[in-house]
């Protein structure tokens, strides 16, 4: 009898402690928490702040590996961090690379230098990854969501006149259930358009409402989830001409006047935003957005934004100095400045040399808009390299985001912690 009850209390523990483990990123302590404390196998409960606790990948030791390492910095905002190392290997370099920061979440953070969020780009199928769902639901980390195709023109409106809104609005009703800020991405673009637009040969009057009935109806659809709008994308080239699109070519420059008029008639309470990418090295094209700012506001069109898509090349990012000059000239136009597509892509294979500059490189970008006043927020294009665009567009190229294939850690990410601290890498 005495045996079966020992063998019932064991079967108990047991059973306790395989529910007792919180999966990867889950929350494992703080005040007022009540649910588990143990971590799954592989990873620590680390103490964020007093109120916060989390699952992370647990440090691994290797033989050979290359260090950064400070002392801990106070900031002008208080508040609660703590010390944190995490390595991070991969099968493509012999060494591991190990970083420390003094760090807290970098939503949390951010909120706390006075910026609206720190987001991050995501994809219908990424969510159905358990694992990386677990990150990306996690509140203290990212604040904002952009969804990375399914608003569209190509996955919105199809066929003319008829819209699919399916995807996009799952995506909503997962952002909105974890009180995450949305944006809209993206109303009239040159890519991802489906054929009937590209070829339907349509003369100046017809392309101009079918841009109106297309922005009408997605801005109406998503009015009073998505807090702003990237109305137009990647409109200029390099020498601050306009791209040649189907809407250049056939409406003229008037297009953009056209898309962020209907916009703000369907939702006079949304921003809206011009977007592109390259506007972080000054030159024609900031020039170009600047120039444009004025235009429009001349013209009495809404115009409240633009985002610096920031994708960036490892070793190649201007400096903090540099991206913040080019961030006050635009945001002096009267507009608010946001990062919208983070990530710093290398020249595969990684190494630690290149991991230890992409951490100075990103800790440059988002400490640049730390730093200037009217630079709102911060987004990543994706969080985990796993799911990166860079290699199938760039050969060769790739390992452009806070987090390895893996879901660890890279240097990178204690880089953007450190920013957010005001601590220079």
């Amino acid at each position: 009898m005495k045996a079966v009850s020992i063998a019932c209390v064991v079967s108990f523990l047991t059973l306790q402690s395989v529910r007792a483990a919180v999966p990867l990123y889950g929350q494992c302590g703080g005040n007022n928490y009540t649910g588990e404390t143990t971590c799954v196998s592989g990873a620590i409960c680390q103490l964020w702040s007093e109120w916060y606790s989390q699952c992370i990948p647990a440090p691994t030791s290797a033989s050979s590996s290359s260090s950064t390492s400070r002392s801990s910095s106070t900031s002008s905002t208080s508040r609660s961090s703590t010390t944190v190392s995490s390595s991070t290997s991969r099968t493509s370099t012999s060494s591991s690379a190990t970083t420390s920061a003094t760090l807290s979440p970098l939503n949390d953070l951010a909120k706390a230098d006075g910026k609206g969020y720190f987001g991050v780009a995501v994809d219908s199928n990424e969510l159905a990854n358990a694992t990386y769902k677990a990150l990306l639901d996690n509140t203290h980390v990212f604040g904002q969501m952009t969804p990375g195709n399914k608003m569209k023109w190509d996955s919105t409106e199809p066929s003319r006149g008829t819209f699919s809104y399916t995807a996009a609005d799952a995506q909503v009703v997962w952002a909105k259930g974890n009180g995450y800020q949305i944006r809209g991405h993206t109303l009239v673009w040159h890519s991802q358009l489906p054929s009937w637009v590209t070829s339907g040969a349509f003369d100046n009057a017809t392309l101009v409402s079918i841009v109106q009935n297309h922005v009408t109806n997605l801005v109406t659809h998503f009015k009073g989830n998505v807090t702003t709008w990237d109305v137009v994308n990647e409109i200029f080239n390099e020498d601050g001409t306009f791209r040649t699109s189907v809407f250049y070519t056939t409406i003229g420059e008037w297009y953009v006047d056209i898309a962020f008029r209907a916009a703000a008639a369907a939702d006079p309470n949304v921003g809206l935003a011009a977007n592109d990418y390259n506007i972080d090295y000054g030159g024609a094209k900031a020039t170009a957005y600047v120039t444009l700012v004025n235009t429009l506001k001349s013209r009495g069109v809404k115009i409240t934004q633009v985002g610096s898509q920031s994708h960036l090349i490892v070793g190649s990012v201007p400096s903090q100095s540099s991206l913040a000059a080019t961030f006050a000239k635009i945001i002096a136009t009267g507009v608010d400045l946001t990062i919208t597509e983070l990530d710093i892509r290398m020249t595969l294979p990684v190494t630690d040399a290149l991991l230890a500059q992409q951490k100075k490189d990103y800790n440059a970008v988002i400490g640049a808009c730390v730093q200037t006043t009217g630079c709102v927020g911060m987004t990543i294009w994706g969080a985990t390299d796993f799911y990166s665009w860079i290699p199938s567009v760039f050969s060769g190229q790739g390992a452009a985001l806070p987090w390895d294939e893996q879901l660890k850690p890279k240097p990178a990410f204690y880089g953007i912690a450190d920013a957010l601290n005001y601590i220079t890498d």
